[in-house]
């Protein structure tokens, strides 16, 4: 990769913690540039830091707002996307800026790569916060080269050859509606949807909809060529619910019926003992910084995972997706 150009002048780069990699952060040493117009300027240089380091945080830069943050993200990583095949509940705040994720401020949101359960997802994934929760909230990132190289090899390459499975099951009342999740009300339309996107749809007793779809567990960066740990296989799976929690889903809705869940790709189940491991490859790698009002965290959504900490509100941190890959 070459050597990424100037970012300009006054502007200092740094990490936001002493002992991590990442986040670099870009910010000003003296008066703080318009964010939209800086960004603009600085395109190529922003973008190559991107690839180097996986998540770049700006920091400390002027006129931040839903409205600009959208221009920023133009402007830097290409046009904002639309959110399909839902698996979060999120309200658009700005057209397709939307809310990170209307879970409850309680709920821990373990580490994941965004969308890496459809056959095409956003290669940048943007951040930003416009109002810091008065405790907790952080966006935990994780380098996801890193992660790789943690796990043992023979659950590296079992994944590599079988990839994994992940089932859903809309209609229980927990998660998403299939309406909400496919955003359209005509059973047809997800029929449609399903067959040109490798997944398999089954309509059961009372509306229930089951889909099943398997993918790669891991995958090739389309620009630097890095191998990547980049899939929901622990995100989905019951277990990362924690123990108690697990236990009531599964005594509600057995093994079949629930909302969600994975298996390795040939239906099998994955191995309690195999994604402790998983879990403690992503859990080694966890980086967290407190947010700052108007700081904008710019990903590569397969090189960094992201989660959410648990929060004291209030909290309003928005985010914006762009640069559809399939490639991997």
């Amino acid at each position: 990769m070459t050597a990424p150009g100037t970012l300009g002048d006054g502007i200092v780069e740094s990490t936001a913690t002493p002992d991590a990699a990442i986040p670099l952060v870009v910010e000003p040493a003296g008066p703080a540039p318009e964010l939209v117009a800086w960004a603009t300027a600085h395109r190529q240089p922003l973008r190559q830091r991107l690839l180097r380091h996986g998540a770049v945080l700006l920091r400390g830069f002027a006129g931040v707002t839903a409205e600009s943050f959208e221009a920023a993200v133009r402007a830097a990583c290409g046009e904002p996307l639309d959110y399909v095949e839902r698996s979060s509940p999120r309200h658009s705040v700005h057209r397709n800026v939307y809310t990170s994720t209307d879970h409850p401020a309680r709920e821990r949101i373990y580490l994941h790569n965004e969308q890496s359960y459809n056959l095409r997802w956003p290669l940048r994934i943007c951040f930003c916060c416009l109002v810091p929760a008065r405790g907790g909230g952080s966006t935990p990132i994780a380098d996801c080269r890193r992660v790789y190289r943690r796990i043992p090899p023979a659950i590296r390459d079992r994944f590599a050859d079988l990839g994994y499975l992940y089932v859903r099951n809309f209609g229980s009342g927990v998660g998403l509606s299939w309406q909400e999740a496919f955003q359209t009300t005509d059973p047809r339309e997800v029929d449609r949807y399903c067959a040109a996107n490798g997944i398999e749809a089954q309509w059961l007793a009372a509306g229930v909809l089951r889909t099943s779809q398997r993918r790669p567990a891991v995958a090739r960066h389309p620009q630097t060529g890095e191998t990547v740990w980049f899939n929901h296989a622990v995100f989905f799976h019951v277990s990362t619910l924690g123990e108690e929690n697990a236990s009531v889903m599964l005594e509600v809705f057995g093994h079949e019926g629930l909302p969600n869940n994975t298996y390795y790709g040939d239906g099998s189940e994955i191995e309690p003992g195999v994604l402790d491991q998983l879990r403690g490859a992503y859990e080694a790698e966890l980086v967290e910084f407190g947010w700052q009002r108007g700081d904008v965290l710019l990903l590569d959504n397969m090189l960094v995972a992201h989660g959410r900490a648990p929060y004291e509100p209030p909290r309003q941190v928005v985010v914006a997706m762009a640069e559809p890959s399939s490639a991997g």
